[in-house]
């Protein structure tokens, strides 16, 4: 037994069996340094895929944030504190006049919560329409809204709309304006059969540029549209940025590259780079009429220690400048494995904004090929690159490196990227 099955063979003893691992032969990671990972036998990776320290494992500004507030205080939010003020005015002024107030709490599935409970309050009615293939959080109410398929969900306030896309259309032939009209119209149905079941229509949560869908080429028109349409219900529009946000596009919102304007954001894993941190951010009036409903509270958020970790993500961002290199590094990794499609077979479709690809592995017939994608991302790992699979069908390879991956590690993914794909054909 070598060190790494022993050490499986703990964590499955101390965890209980069945807490996900990636990869079939998993890693064990031991230390980060900027976009690389490093294993127990010193091997270094680069990693394509982790979200979370979006400014660079072990980042010295956030490491030194981090450190130096933990031996100053660190109490609960029921305390002034400056530095949680700024921090909240920050994130608020990153949004457009509609944002105004913000929520702090230590997950996306939490921040998602309080997002749906506030438009609930907002609005009077229940109902809450998602897609049929997203994923939003863990907890049993935002659970209720996961992967839900083409079947009607068990909850009663819950409606699944199927989500845009232009490479597998909803009918076969549409394009264009008849496509986006007819994913507007299984929105209205949603809509109307919220209103007649008496649960009424509270809102619409969206990731704005549908990250657990696949990455879809949205039919043009669709956000805005589909964003009226909720708010002549009566109903909030939600858009989930834990993914999007936070420079992952090349802007600082998926909202603002889809082209709608949401009521209530939410963000997560990237806000403190490593530090439990996610927000729900509104107006004032919507903060407040949830604040006046609930005695909601979180014994670690609006932490001093939040803040200041927080507030130094976001100067790495402005202060690195580092949207500019997601746009340009994310544009030329895109065009790069775009200009692949050709060679490959396999290769069906290339999506994606910024610094998030999707590459999307299929079969016959454009047939989704979960398994093909599992073997590309199992393949480079072994090649030193980190990847994983999504989408509606699993056959998607996610590539979602940190905000500071360059050109010299875009150029030597691709060579792995080359090598990967001419193995598996042959």
């Amino acid at each position: 037994m070598t060190a790494t099955d022993d050490l499986l063979a703990r964590r499955n003893r101390a965890l209980g069996a069945g807490a996900p691992l990636f990869y079939e032969h998993p890693l064990h990671i031991v230390r980060g340094e900027g976009v690389y990972l490093f294993d127990s036998n010193g091997r270094r990776y680069v990693d394509m895929y982790n979200n979370v320290p979006c400014v660079g494992h072990a980042n010295p500004r956030v490491v030194e944030a981090m450190a130096r507030q933990q031996g100053t205080l660190n109490v609960h939010s029921r305390y002034l504190h400056e530095s949680v003020v700024t921090f909240c005015e920050r994130l608020a002024a990153l949004h457009g006049p509609q944002i105004e107030s913000v929520i702090l709490t230590c997950s996306g599935t939490e921040a998602n919560e309080v997002a749906m409970r506030m438009a609930r309050f907002a609005t009077g009615k229940r109902g809450i329409i998602c897609t049929d293939a997203t994923y939003h959080g863990n907890s049993e109410m935002v659970g209720a809204l996961s992967r839900l398929g083409r079947a009607p969900s068990p909850n009663p306030w819950v409606r699944a709309i199927p989500f845009p896309e232009t490479y597998r259309p909803i009918a076969p032939g549409l394009t264009g304006e008849a496509l986006c009209e007819a994913y507007l119209a299984e929105l209205a149905k949603a809509i109307a059969d919220l209103q007649e079941s008496g649960e009424g229509v509270a809102a619409m949560i969206l990731c704005s540029i549908l990250a657990n869908e696949g990455l879809p080429d949205i039919p043009d028109g669709f956000m805005p549209r589909a964003a009226a349409m909720v708010r002549e219900a009566g109903g909030l529009v939600i858009a989930d940025e834990v993914q999007a946000g936070y420079g992952r596009t090349g802007q600082w919102w998926g909202y603002e590259v889809t082209g709608f304007t949401p009521d209530i954001v939410v963000t997560g894993k990237p806000m403190g780079n490593g530090l439990p941190l996610a927000a729900t951010a509104a107006s004032r009036a919507l903060v407040e009429t949830f604040r006046a409903k609930t005695r909601y509270f979180n014994t670690f958020a609006s932490s001093p220690l939040q803040a200041a970790v927080g507030m130094a993500v976001l100067d790495e961002i402005e202060q690195r400048d580092l949207l500019p290199n997601v746009a340009r590094v994310g544009a030329a990794l895109k065009d790069a494995l775009a200009q692949r499609k050709g060679v490959s077979a396999t290769i069906g479709d290339v999506r994606g904004h910024g610094l998030f690809v999707g590459v999307e592995m299929i079969g016959a017939d454009k047939a989704p090929d979960t398994v093909l994608a599992k073997r590309v991302i199992n393949t480079l790992k072994d090649k030193g690159f980190l990847t994983s699979n999504a989408g509606a069908f699993a056959n998607v390879v996610k590539i979602r490196p940190p905000l500071p991956f360059s050109d010299a590690d875009m150029a030597e993914f691709l060579v792995a990227w080359d090598e990967t794909i001419a193995e598996l054909a042959a």
